[in-house]
């Protein structure tokens, strides 16, 4: 879908990065950008770098970068046209009727094709589970108290016994083969060729918050392993930045959202009542899925199983609740393991009263870290209150940490005084509230790259170009020196031909240059093109020689490549000629920033 790029300039201009990012990832300031926990893979420390200068964002942990549109497709799984009608939304921005790029079209029309296939996937699964062969399927969830109406709600359906004949009906109804792999749904190997990835299983239509199936879990009937499947990640479905029936809690009127572990748990509840019930999807609680959370709901309460792996994915929870600033609170529901139990046995009133009365996730954790300690023994009494310190230490603000204080010293029967005092005592040690750190210049993702002689040369391009970036002045330095075809890595040196010529024209909107590439792949590395870090650098004099070894050992891989090419391509001539002399000049000059 093609949109002309003036005005997808404004759409993005108008969208401050900043601003769109902090609604889903928790941000600090530290310099002149901001820094977070990445929401595209699980870190303890945040290398998620959010540049209010530059307009992009960048992950030196993972390499994920880009602007505010590419961060919306990425995050929200949107295709482009989505994300700038999103933003157009939020800016106040009228579109005009689109057009279409082929390569918009392209990816555009797989998306929708993934879509119809999973749409018409869970009607064929809606329709199995109320045939003949659906019996095993509309026993086991009549047997779980289901009602038809609930089971109508959630689409739940069966996937028959039989390894092929869902791949039989998507064929008649014109779906391509390869379409229905990249869906998910099947699979093609030697020995069986292309067969069903479900079959003798009740199965869970996953949908997206706006109602679209992008996947499928699957509960097995008998013993047969695993006991849950679910789709494999497809370009519509995303485990991580999903949650089962988040599409019916959005809309809830409910002040919080309530976490469960599995499915059945997610739909027991709706069918009670409680509709602001979701499930992440087969794999632990993510960062990216609290993000999600933190749009729709102000708390979390965690209904998780109430044996010893429930209490720990509880405790793994908080962790994350907290690292997005979304306050947690605890279900109690013994003596029942899970919400499907608790509310057959005692009822929807007994399980709103748990509601109201859950646990603020601190004292949970306070309570969990109780158990490993013997209270009658002084001196384990003594570790149990420095743990508790140091638990203290994690909140930033001083106020919120004081209440706490005074709530968990009356609690444990504690001396507030003395336990202020080991509050103090552990944060002289260990620098108290740490603030979120910069990344170092060399990270993991900079580090996986191996330290060879084409490295380095990549490396001083992609340091030049993140250089000029950063300091648009320096150009006016080196452009006597520089030119485009001094960059010999193709995506650098048209990256270079862009920049160059806005420095000309005396403009600097690198976020904007990610735009004018339609592969998400080749975005992201021109995200990293103006990420590129240098070493620390404390002095004028140490700057001013960095950047004159960044300019010549660019210059100098130029006149060697060019060089080489000297008998096969004669515009290589010009080239050798031009860099000697820039060379000879460059090694008796002295760059002043």
């Amino acid at each position: 879908m093609y949109y002309p790029d003036e005005l997808i300039e404004e759409i993005r201009s108008r969208n401050d990065v900043v601003d769109i990012i902090s609604g889903y990832v928790r941000l600090q300031k530290k310099g002149n950008s901001y820094f977070g926990l990445c929401p595209f893979h699980n870190e303890k420390s945040p290398s998620f770098s959010v540049s209010p200068g530059k307009q992009m964002y960048y992950c030196f942990g993972c390499g994920a970068g880009g602007n505010v549109i590419t961060f919306l497709m990425k995050y929200e799984n949107m295709g482009f046209s989505e994300a700038i009608k999103s933003l157009a939304d939020r800016a106040g921005v009228s579109l005009p009727e689109p057009e279409y790029s082929e390569e918009m079209k392209r990816k555009e029309n797989k998306r929708q094709r993934l879509f119809a296939v999973n749409k018409e996937a869970a009607r064929y699964f809606y329709y199995q589970l109320r045939a003949p062969q659906g019996k095993p399927g509309l026993e086991y969830l009549s047997g779980r108290q289901l009602s038809e109406e609930t089971m109508k709600q959630f689409g739940l359906g069966f996937a028959n016994v039989t390894s092929n004949d869902l791949v039989q009906y998507l064929k008649s109804k014109g779906f391509e083969e390869q379409d229905i792999i990249d869906a998910g749904l099947a699979s093609m190997d030697e020995r069986y060729g292309l067969h069903d990835k479900f079959w003798n299983r009740v199965m869970f239509p996953i949908q997206d918050a706006n109602h679209r199936v992008i996947g499928f879990g699957g509960r097995v009937m008998g013993d047969g392993k695993p006991k849950y499947l679910n789709s494999p990640e497809t370009l519509i479905f995303d485990k991580s930045r999903n949650l089962y029936g988040l599409n019916f809690a959005r809309t809830s009127r409910a002040k919080n959202i309530i976490l469960c572990e599995g499915y059945m748990d997610v739909i027991a509840m709706h069918q009670a009542g409680f509709n602001q019930a979701v499930a992440s999807l087969g794999t632990a609680f993510t960062s990216g899925q609290a993000g999600l959370l933190r749009r729709y709901a102000d708390t979390v309460i965690l209904a998780y199983d109430s044996d010893g792996a429930g209490v720990n994915a509880a405790m793994r929870a908080i962790g994350i609740l907290k690292e997005v600033g979304l306050p947690g609170k605890v279900l109690d529901m013994k003596p029942y393991k899970d919400p499907d139990e608790f509310i057959k046995n005692l009822g929807k009133e007994a399980f709103q009263e748990r509601i109201d009365n859950a646990e603020n996730s601190f004292f949970f954790e306070i309570r969990i870290l109780q158990q490993s300690f013997d209270m009658d023994d002084p001196g384990s009494a003594t570790n149990f209150h420095r743990e508790i310190a140091k638990k203290l230490c994690q909140f930033e603000e001083e106020v919120e940490r004081n209440n706490y204080l005074q709530a968990v010293a009356k609690r444990f029967q504690i001396d507030p005084d003395s336990l202020k005092k080991l509050v103090v005592s552990y944060a002289a040690k260990t620098g108290g509230v740490k603030p979120i750190e910069r990344p170092k210049s060399l990270t993991a993702h900079e580090g996986q790259k191996k330290n060879t002689p084409e490295e380095n040369i990549k490396k001083s391009q992609r340091l030049l170009l993140t250089w000029l970036v950063e300091e648009p002045e320096t150009y006016g330095q080196i452009k006597k020196y520089i030119s485009t075809e001094d960059f010999t890595e193709e995506l650098y040196r048209k990256v270079a031909e862009i920049l160059f010529a806005s420095l000309e024209k005396g403009e600097m909107n690198p976020a904007s240059i990610i735009s004018m590439f339609e592969d998400e792949e080749t975005q992201q590395q021109v995200a990293e093109l103006f990420n590129t870090k240098v070493v620390s650098l404390n002095t004028k004099e140490e700057k001013e020689n960095a950047f004159h070894d960044i300019v010549y050992a660019v210059k100098k891989n130029s006149f060697e490549y060019y060089s080489a090419r000297l008998g096969t391509d004669l515009t290589a001539i010009d080239q050798v000629i031009q860099a000697k002399k820039a060379l000879e000049e460059l090694s008796k000059t002295h760059i002043s920033l």
